[in-house]
């Protein structure tokens, strides 16, 4: 991955190299800002104006994950200085949100002094205004293209404008023969299903091959087009299930009720991208910067295209109008959405009744949970170095949160801080390997001196 590098007074320059960012360290002439994402700041140089090549940060919105890549332009060649997939936390801010109702239901329906329901607090609801676990999701990708813009000189940003039509999705027969009727419909509808079946085949669960869009209720026998009653199926098990039902072809009991279960799926993740398109983009628009827009169909034509597999990091590379992709095979950072604490006071036991109590103060030991450190362990069972994140506790003695699991039980003595909680988890997930064979989570390499500036 490319090292972000800032002068003296904190201005962004052009992105590094590794091995450059490592000389720099080396010989003094630059000290460590910030760890995760890494930058470097110069202390031997400080610009005034200087011209920088154009960067772009090129973003591929998703309901889970949001694919976002860092590339320089050069002509219609583009080339990936880095890669990073942003997770969010919606469904938690959803089942919060749900179980603060469920308390505050509980209070009010409890033994207790009556208290008259409210009806006229529903007023701050403005034009455009969305639920939290939807504004979730444009805040914190707004939030990530000004932290990038605080570390590279960014110039522009392209970002891809999905649409799903719903209604086009639930019955493709819903009006006249000339409804929406074009490629863009059709694709939208495969998409839908290759998200939705996991780019899997539905009987056998095979990867990797071609899919063919499968009825699961023969046509023949009175089936429709209606999304619900399409799956995606190999060739050979197209052909071997032919005209046949899918409660005829598939014998075991447990496949069949996953299928139909999934074949029931709701569109609440086609209809969150719907909700949040232009938010998104109109937040974007907000950073004066130059943004372009692009369909779902123009990113997967540049994707087969230019033969590059399919992430959401690689698929934000392929957003826009892009004639060549350079050095693409790279680390992806992946960036886990897990705020910055609770209100809660207490536990709650399965049944709901509160169990025990929180500490009142967040700090223990000058450290927090959420915080990156690295502990090193001189002897004992759990001797040797683990670095991740830490949840503290009163006694000082800490969990910590390796990429290998959960170490419990670390002393507070061995620890030392790498980075303050920043509301984000981090790891790596390593380059595609040539065979296709998708890639896998590890951990973060530290670098010598761990020590921001």
């Amino acid at each position: 991955m490319s090292v972000f590098v800032l002068d003296r007074s904190g201005r962004p320059l052009m992105p590094c190299t590794e091995k450059r960012a490592r000389l720099l360290l080396e010989r003094g002439r630059a000290r460590v800002h910030r760890l995760i994402p890494f930058v470097i700041r110069l202390v031997d140089r400080q610009t005034e104006d200087c011209d920088f090549q154009p960067l772009r940060i090129k973003i591929n919105p998703g309901s889970k994950t949001t694919g976002m890549a860092l590339v320089r332009e050069q002509g219609d060649t583009v080339v990936v200085l880095n890669l990073m997939e942003l997770v969010h936390r919606s469904h938690k801010i959803s089942e919060t949100l749900t179980s603060r109702s469920q308390m505050r239901r509980r209070r009010r329906s409890a033994n207790l002094r009556h208290r008259a329901p409210r009806f006229l607090n529903r007023r701050n609801k403005k034009p455009g205004w969305l639920a939290p676990s939807l504004q979730h999701r444009v805040n914190s990708t707004q939030a990530w293209v000004k932290k990038l813009r605080r570390y590279a000189p960014v110039a522009a940003i392209s970002t891809q404008l999905v649409r799903f039509d719903t209604q086009k999705l639930q019955n493709p027969e819903i009006s006249g023969i000339e409804y929406q009727q074009g490629t863009l419909a059709g694709y939208e509808a495969r998409e839908y299903l290759l998200e939705k079946w996991n780019r899997t085949c539905a009987y056998c669960g095979a990867k990797n091959v071609p899919l063919q869009v499968e009825h699961i209720h023969p046509k023949s026998k009175g089936g429709s087009n209606r999304i619900s009653n399409l799956c995606l199926a190999c060739g050979p098990c197209n052909q071997k299930k032919n005209a046949q039902d899918v409660r005829d072809f598939v014998k075991d009991p447990a496949k069949l009720a996953r299928i139909l279960a999934q074949a029931k799926a709701p569109l609440k993740d086609a209809a969150a991208v719907n909700s949040t398109r232009w938010a998104l983009t109109q937040a974007l628009q907000a950073t004066g910067l130059t943004v372009e827009t692009g369909t779902g169909g123009l990113t997967k034509f540049n994707r087969t295209r230019l033969e590059i597999p399919k992430t959401h990091a690689l698929d934000a590379v392929c957003v826009g109008e892009i004639g060549m992709v350079q050095d693409w095979n790279r680390p992806t950072l992946q960036i886990r959405c897990t705020g910055r604490g609770s209100y809660q006071r207490t536990r709650l036991t399965a049944q709901g009744f509160p169990r025990g109590y929180l500490m009142r103060q967040k700090q223990v030991h000058g450290f927090q949970t959420g915080d990156m450190v690295k502990a090193v362990v001189p002897c004992g069972k759990k001797a040797g170095t683990h670095w991740g994140r830490v949840a503290v506790r009163a006694s000082g003695s800490f969990n910590i949160q390796t990429p290998e699991g959960a170490v419990q039980g670390i002393s507070h003595r061995y620890c030392k801080l790498v980075q303050r909680n920043d509301g984000y988890g981090y790891s790596q997930v390593a380059k595609m390997d040539v065979t296709g064979t998708p890639p896998k989570q590890g951990t973060l390499r530290v670098p010598r001196s761990t020590s921001p500036a």
